[in-house]
């Protein structure tokens, strides 16, 4: 997986930069076909401080988003990463479901072709 980090309006330390790659990372362990992961943090002045983090996984066709607003980074991250894990598993199961109806589709039109058709 193709991990890309952006901090928009600061510089991220080192170790939240390191916490959010090793947390995509582990989303592997949900699917396996993910292609790249784009980690955008961010964060808002108004009146009080707003950290945001997106995260977009990129999974062969599709691509999975997840954003999270709160006053830390790490607990942003941890949401987001939540959604997507979730998203993940859904996503997963949806394509198992639609193999095994083609499977099955198969299966009916191979056993109900005559094969005994000889006179």
């Amino acid at each position: 997986m193709d991990v890309h980090f952006t901090a928009r309006k600061f510089r991220a330390r080192k170790e939240l930069k390191a916490h959010a790659i090793a947390s995509v990372q582990k989303l592997d362990k949900f699917y396996d076909g993910i292609v790249r992961a784009d980690v955008i943090l961010s964060f808002e002045r108004a009146t009080v401080s707003v950290k945001t983090v997106e995260i977009n996984v990129q999974v062969q066709r599709v691509t999975l988003a997840a954003k999270e607003h709160s006053e830390d980074y790490l607990k942003s991250l941890d949401l987001a990463i939540n959604k997507l894990e979730r998203q993940l598993t859904k996503y997963k199961t949806k394509i198992r479901l639609k193999n095994k109806k083609t499977l099955r589709r198969v299966k009916r039109d191979v056993g109900s072709s005559p094969e005994g058709d000889e006179e």
